[in-house]
């Protein structure tokens, strides 16, 4: 293990940093009652306890932190694989699932295997494909059959470092996560009782079950694999970490005005913060609140009435490369999205507080659009694998 990766595990701990960090966490949990003034000291203080850390991180090593890993040259341990570089920390491991290259080798198999599926044709990588930001480019996804679903694919970048799975949160794990689609009918429309007896006919993955899992194939062991493979797909270092740790060039004029107004009058840090540009939490924006039959997201899994229409804050790194928008996938471009956040979202009973006009310029919006794409870093680089 590298002297660099002990040295960027260090910067959580480290004591010099645990009064402010302190300090910040209690001031975001405060209650704000929507009081403007005390929202903008919140935003204030997160932005620059966010490039206080920065700081920290580039003075201890982080300016050489940048690697973009393949699968088959992946570092692993047991307690944390290496982020990408920038302003991403160590990637977090539940203990009972450690990090091993059989392992990762094993999920990447199953990742591209459409026998997964009932038609034995649609895989994970059928929906959140390398070649598009591994996401999708259509409004939603289509899976076997030709049915069509109702929410946009996402992408899988960095989502090891996500609380919350799915659009409304309903998978609290990567592992769970993975099983998902398997057995949704109209995503992967299979069962798991069947997917598990196709694999354990196979004589290859068969062995690498026993190999990784001590156990034939599993659901569990499936579940497992596939997320340790997904937490290795992780973006690189985008212009505006570069910027951040000293290199002044590495955003243009117009991106360093959009950083500005994405952290003043555009008011987008109030959501998307911390190092994936996400608060983890989930909104309503009031997008299709207004059909006749709407998705209430959040709401469907918690059964509370004020998650109605809430989804989840996605994170922002290489968002430029993961069109379209929106959980149903019907705002096409970043500048469709600057827009709809521009007009204060669409009203409904449910619209978040957070959602109010904010009267930007069309010079304005093309600045803060300019800033999104200055998000956007290398990605992990992975092709299909030979199936067994």
């Amino acid at each position: 293990m590298s002297g660099n990766l002990k040295a960027r595990r260090g910067w959580k701990t480290n004591a010099d940093c645990q009064q402010l960090k302190c300090f910040v966490m209690m001031l975001h949990s405060a209650k704000t009652n929507d009081c403007f003034f005390c929202l903008s000291l919140q935003w204030t203080v997160r932005f620059f306890y966010e490039r206080i850390c920065a700081i920290g991180r580039f003075l201890r090593g982080g300016r050489h932190a940048g690697r973009v890993h393949s699968v088959d040259s992946l570092e692993v341990s047991a307690q944390s694989t290496p982020g990408a570089g920038g302003g991403l920390p160590p990637m977090p491991i539940p203990a009972d699932n450690s990090q091993t290259d059989a392992k990762i080798k094993l999920g990447r198999e199953l990742y591209f295997d459409g026998r997964l599926s009932a038609n034995n044709e649609i895989s994970c990588a059928t929906c959140h494909d390398p070649k598009t930001g591994w996401a999708g480019h259509d409004a939603t996804d289509t899976g076997v059959g030709g049915r069509v679903g109702n929410r946009n694919s996402g992408t899988i970048v960095n989502s090891g470092y996500m609380k919350y799975q799915f659009w409304d949160g309903r998978a609290g794990s990567l592992e769970e996560q993975a099983l998902g689609p398997i057995h949704n009918p109209v995503e992967m429309g299979e069962t798991l009782e069947n997917v598990v007896r196709k694999l354990n006919a196979i004589p290859g993955y068969k062995r690498e079950f026993q190999e990784v899992f001590q156990s034939d194939v599993t659901a569990d062991g499936i579940g497992k694999a596939i997320a340790s493979f997904e937490r290795t797909i992780v973006s690189g270092p985008s212009p505006y970490d570069r910027f951040l740790q000293g290199d002044k060039k590495a955003l243009s004029t117009e991106a360093q005005r959009g950083m500005e107004i994405f952290n003043g009058k555009g008011t987008c840090i109030a959501c998307h913060s911390g190092p994936l540009l996400s608060d983890q939490s989930f909104h309503n924006l009031g997008i299709g609140m207004n059909a006749a039959k709407p998705d209430i997201g959040r709401e469907a899994v918690t059964k509370d009435a004020k998650d109605r229409g809430r989804f989840k804050t996605p994170g922002l790194r290489n968002v430029a490369n993961t069109y379209p928008y929106m959980h149903d996938g019907q705002t096409p471009t970043l500048e469709a999205v600057v827009e709809l956040h521009n007009k204060g979202g669409i009203p409904n009973p449910d619209l978040d507080s957070l959602i109010k006009p904010l009267g930007l310029t069309d010079t304005e919006k093309n600045e803060l659009v300019a800033f999104l794409e200055a998000l956007t870093g290398p990605e992990s680089v992975v092709t299909a694998p030979k199936l067994p």
